[in-house]
């Protein structure tokens, strides 16, 4: 494709660790916390996990439940799950301290970063089968549309999962401007679907002509590759990828870090820190769930990796500003 290296070309700092050593449940010898309640649950003493959109609220409700009854079990406290309808619903309430923690995408942990002046904090990130800790975008329209890459798209319909979406939304927009095409008169129409599910119903069925969504770019494409959205729709007999052809896909992005209230105890923080890295050996059936798919396990990360996504996010408000 002609310009593919110029339109890819994100740094890979994205995903780079910093100078010091993190854990990782790759490693040997993590052990999975002894159930009991800590001091710290005189300050947290109901732990409030935030649950992104992007797929039906049963669907949610039942990847979770295994993980919220762990939590209770093992740190003694009661857990709850606050499903949110998109992911600003998150950032909100991150925000106003409605929840402790959720797991959100690079671009929803810049916006909640901006939005509460620094008070969240990253604590992990999944990983790969590779050892890598990221993912990529891809670009889908229906097989039989006969478009077969990026070119075939100008003048078409395009759907953006969520505003806050790196892989869907910030991350492509971005590519697009650094190759010289402007994503607002390329495509004929964009608009938001609601979710990376609702982005590829609208494809399946002619709403739009292509949408993107995420995929951890490893796997069997028959599959859905081995985690993502298209991996879990084909999982609940949502999609079959024969329906689908991927015509483009970003470079590798890094995975949204399990995030957490800056303001909460650093006990608190440590010991979701060692309940995450040690759940893939002990628990696996319910990191499984949680995760979507296959992988690792996660790793701990600083602040410092998603200060691109960051950068991004304000140059989209800036363009946003130009166009208005």
């Amino acid at each position: 494709m002609t310009g593919r290296r110029s339109l890819l070309a994100l740094p890979l700092a994205l995903a780079a660790a910093p100078a010091r050593a993190q854990r990782r449940s790759a490693e040997a010898g993590l052990a999975f916390p002894a159930p009991g309640r800590r001091a710290w649950a005189a300050e947290v003493p109901l732990i409030r996990v935030g649950v992104l959109g992007g797929e039906n609220e049963s669907d949610r409700l039942g990847r979770y439940e295994g993980y919220r009854r762990l939590l209770e079990e093992t740190f003694g406290v009661p857990a709850r799950l606050f499903l949110a309808a998109d992911f600003a619903g998150v950032v909100q309430a991150l925000g106003a301290g409605r929840i402790d923690l959720a797991a959100i995408g690079p671009a929803v942990y810049a916006a909640a970063w901006l939005d509460t002046n620094g008070g969240v904090e990253p604590l992990l990130v999944a990983e790969q089968e590779d050892g890598s800790a990221s993912y990529v975008g891809v670009m889908v329209v229906r097989a039989d549309s006969g478009i077969a890459d990026l070119q075939g798209m100008r003048g078409r319909s395009l759907a953006w999962p969520d505003p806050n979406s790196a892989s869907g939304y910030l991350i492509p927009r971005f590519a697009l401007r650094r190759a010289g095409i402007d994503p607002n008169t390329y495509f004929a129409r964009t608009g938001f679907a609601g979710g990376h599910e609702q982005a590829v119903v609208a494809v399946v069925q002619r709403q739009y002509d292509a949408a993107f969504t995420w995929a951890s770019g490893q796997g069997d494409p028959a599959a859905g590759f081995s985690r993502g959205n298209l991996h879990a729709m084909v999982e609940k007999g949502m999609l079959d990828m024969r329906d689908l052809r991927i015509v483009w896909r970003t470079e590798p992005v890094i995975y949204g870090p399990l995030t957490v209230r800056k303001a909460l105890p650093e006990a608190f923080k440590e010991d979701l820190r060692v309940f995450h890295l040690a759940l893939p050996a002990a628990h696996p059936a319910i990191y499984r769930a949680i995760e979507r798919g296959a992988g690792t396990g996660y790793r701990e990360v600083t602040h410092e990796q998603f200060q691109l996504l960051i950068d991004m996010r304000r140059e989209e408000a800036a363009e946003r500003r130009r166009r208005n």
